[in-house]
């Protein structure tokens, strides 16, 4: 019975051109690959494979393949999918004994796949089958990325509690905080029920944390177009959650790892060191404007003054060298001045938040002026880097 066990992948979380298979025959591509990872589903696997294959015999007949990659469940779910395969000749079976995780399961399970779309579907049944047709029609229209989404229309929960409520809310409203790049594109970040083209992440180095790959797939893969479908989570007919507050703590895990990781760390070292020089301008101007010796103008006054001269500074600085690259493939003084007024707008919600703070380090907690304008500097720095980043230099703006 082992020997029709697929084999397990094992080194990088990639997915490759071709499957992982030794058999050179079974490399042929089909339409569409469906990994369900298991562990302790006993229970439910006949089930959910004989509504997934009447489903999909109609639809995609002698097109797809059910991939059940088991993390060596104790109820022997691995040995039950086994003896299912004389009765469903599309259904494949993997038993991972030496790794664990629902995300890396998945992954495993892409790698041997042979579909040019891949796919993730619980086993518990509380994922509807029947939407999975929904968002294969969606990738049939051109979707890079289909997403069964509980918070779209025709989507819910269906008995939750208001904590696991708030909990999923407040999640999704964090990730928005974190990584709103790619959040922001995804109604249902916490969804496990999706498709994707293999092509948008052939190759890509997969990292997922804890229980939920599809915010690793959306931030690493090249998604043009995201499709979603509303779906409502059952409750689960048999077996046993494995919802736990260890996840949600995973996935702050997983939104910090990859907001790291996506971080341009080498052109946001160069806005630093240009930052650093607006410094000497910023605390130079406002010395001369506020110090009690010098013209002791009011504080916030100065700051104003001070702020806008290390504003423009910064902007001469930045974009000949910190966005050089993007400056020179949008050349012309109207171009220039369309980047001075972004980063000036950008700069200007940075001032004030740079204000507010400068007044309450210094007003409230009694910092010294100096020390709290660092402070309130270092702050905002981040703040500005990202936004002119995404606004004032943007490759997206050039043709090509």
């Amino acid at each position: 019975m082992n020997d029709s066990l697929l084999p397990v992948p094992s080194g990088a979380l990639q997915i490759p051109e071709r499957p992982y298979l030794v058999d050179s025959a079974e490399q042929e591509p089909i339409e569409f690959s469906l990994v369900l990872p298991t562990f302790k589903e006993s229970q439910n696997i006949a089930s959910i494979v004989q509504i997934l294959t009447q489903l999909l015999d109609d639809y995609l007949p002698g097109q797809y393949e059910l991939i059940v990659v088991d993390d060596d469940s104790p109820d022997l779910t691995w040995k039950i999918a086994l003896e299912l395969l004389p009765y469903y000749p599309q259904l494949r079976v993997m038993r991972r004994q030496t790794e664990r995780g629902l995300s890396t399961a998945v992954v495993r399970g892409w790698q041997v796949a042979r579909g040019k779309i891949l796919g993730v579907i619980d086993a518990d049944l509380q994922h509807p089958p029947e939407v999975l047709l929904q968002l294969l029609q969606e990738m049939g229209h051109g979707a890079d990325l289909a997403v069964a989404s509980r918070h779209v229309e025709g989507g819910g929960v269906s008995e939750w509690s208001a904590v696991r409520r708030f909990l999923s809310r407040g999640a999704q409203m964090l990730g928005l905080v974190i990584l709103p790049e790619v959040i922001g594109r995804l109604s249902d970040p916490m969804s496990g029920y999706f498709m994707v083209r293999r092509s948008a992440i052939i190759g890509k180095q997969l990292s997922p944390v804890g229980y939920k790959i599809l915010i690793e797939v959306a931030a690493r893969g090249k998604i043009r177009w995201i499709a979603e479908a509303g779906y409502v989570f059952r409750e689960r007919v048999a077996g046993e959650s494995k919802v736990t507050w260890k996840q949600y703590v995973e996935y702050i895990q997983h939104l910090l790892r990859l907001r790291f990781s996506l971080w341009p760390v080498e052109r946001f070292f160069r806005f630093g060191v240009v930052g650093f020089s607006g410094v000497f301008v910023d605390m130079g101007v406002l010395y001369l404007l506020s110090d009690p010796s010098m013209l002791a103008l009011p504080l916030t006054r100065s700051k104003i003054i001070a702020s806008e001269l290390a504003i423009i500074n910064n902007f001469l600085w930045n974009d000949f060298w910190t966005f050089g690259d993007i400056s020179r493939r949008q050349p012309g003084k109207r171009q220039r001045l369309k980047r001075l007024i972004k980063f000036n707008v950008i700069c200007l919600a940075g001032l004030i938040l740079n204000v507010l703070l400068l007044n309450l380090f210094f007003n409230v907690f009694g910092i010294d002026r100096y020390v709290a304008n660092l402070m309130a500097i270092a702050i905002v720095t981040v703040w500005n880097f990202w936004f002119n980043l995404k606004l004032s230099w943007r490759v997206t703006d050039v043709e090509k």
